[in-house]
């Protein structure tokens, strides 16, 4: 859905966001966005690591079992 959308695209997007939500009010929403943005990413990056060690010790007691 969004792979289509151009330079123009993304223009008029942030024409019509700074017409409804004005200019004061556009930072703060960026602000807001960007820190959404870098809790969820710290969030799955948690979750990605907690995983991994797991895989990594399995392996290894199936080398064991295999010896």
């Amino acid at each position: 859905m969004l792979n289509n959308i151009g330079v123009s695209g993304l223009v008029i997007i942030l024409l019509i966001a700074l017409i409804v939500f004005g200019p004061a009010k556009l930072p703060l929403l960026g602000r807001a966005f960007g820190d959404t943005l870098r809790e969820f990413r710290s969030s799955t990056r948690g979750i990605v690591d907690d995983e991994q060690p797991a895989s990594a010790t399995d392996k290894k007691e199936d080398v064991q079992k295999l010896l």
